[in-house]
């Protein structure tokens, strides 16, 4: 669907620098735009090189030397930018309504308004909000929940009493509920402890593709709202995960480990169990993380440690091989300085 700059720059609480009238159909990088296309610029190399193609406007957030093309301004280019692809490129729709194919259990309570993909399985008192979207090879366990507006991808299994919020996207192939990792060694035998807690999870959570969420061995494993997770990522039950929180691809988190809000864990982390992540913490990537950390702090390495004594210890590793080198001169020279005197008795 084509845009003017002008309703372009109303939605995104922008201005226009140039013709109001210009058409927009699709948005596109520099290299590769083509006319009707929206493209953006942060600096003044990637503005000259907007400017230079075939582009017929420029989304901005700075002031740049007027252009040949239609500019539109607005607060932040990168918010523009993800606020612009859904009015471009619209998300696929589903109609309402149960596939064929699809098994629902007679106590199961389904939105008309849901759409109900091919090969779903939805379990006994299941409960399905409005506009909830299960696009096949979907299996709802029995108990559970899914809030309005959620969208589950195919393969998604959500097993036994787990609880989604609303607007909850769960991406191909995770698995949400599956028992927690809890053994007891007994006889010279490993006996299971039975994992009786569930998921809940709160709204606006994204879970990317091949997710595992362990539930809780008796209470829940919990993900604050708004919380977004990679691909790739393990969550061991009973673990407690804030609000807002990025959790990026493969990141290992042991059991009953509490992460307090905002807190950023980057690709490749492993945390071990029973530990408490602050407030806004930043952990950076492939870090082993086996206590405790503070709101604020940011840390990183294996075993991690505070960022600036971590960085303290790299540097002082590099200088090693000078170090030995140094002291073998020496020692060299003390031997050398030894061995005259006995040479003159």
């Amino acid at each position: 669907m084509p845009f003017t700059a002008a309703e372009l720059a109303k939605q995104l609480d922008g201005k226009v620098l140039g013709d109001t009238s210009t058409r927009l159909s699709g948005f596109a990088p520099a290299n590769s735009a083509k006319p009707g296309d929206l493209t953006f610029a942060e600096n003044d190399m990637y503005f000259k090189t907007a400017e230079d193609s075939a582009a017929s406007a420029i989304l901005v957030d700075k002031d740049f030397p007027a252009s040949k093309k239609t500019v539109i301004k607005v607060p932040n280019a990168r918010i523009a930018f993800a606020k612009v692809l859904p009015l471009f490129f619209p998300e696929q729709k589903f109609a309402p309504g149960i596939h064929e194919t699809a098994v629902i259990a007679e106590s199961a309570t389904v939105d008309p308004t849901a759409h109900i993909g091919p090969h779903c399985v939805v379990g006994e008192k299941v409960k399905i909000g409005r506009g909830v979207i299960l696009q096949g090879g979907n299996h709802i366990g029995a108990g559970s929940s899914i809030g309005d507006g959620s969208h589950l991808f195919p393969n998604v299994v959500i097993y036994t009493n787990t609880q989604l919020g609303h607007r909850v996207r769960i991406h191909a192939g995770s698995a949400i509920g599956s028992d927690g990792f809890g053994y007891v060694f007994d006889s010279g035998v490993h006996r299971k402890v039975p994992q009786i807690g569930n998921v809940i999870i709160h709204d606006d959570v994204e879970i990317g593709a091949n997710v595992t969420i362990d539930r809780g061995a008796l209470g829940p494993t919990t993900i604050g709202k708004g919380t977004k997770i990679d691909n790739l990522v393990q969550i061991a039950h009973n673990v407690q995960l804030g609000e807002h929180c990025l959790v990026i691809a493969q990141v290992g988190i042991a059991g009953s480990t509490k992460i307090g809000n905002q807190t950023t864990i980057a690709g490749q982390v492993g945390l071990a169990g029973h530990l408490k992540i602050g407030n806004k913490v930043i952990i950076s990537a492939q870090s082993g993380v086996m206590t405790n950390i503070g709101d604020g702090e940011k840390w990183f390495g294996s075993p991690a440690q505070p960022d600036r004594q971590m960085k303290r210890q790299l540097i002082a590793a590099q200088q090693l091989p000078e170090l030995v080198r140094r002291v073998a001169e020496l020692e060299r020279k003390l031997r050398s300085n030894a061995e005259e005197p006995a040479k003159e008795k």
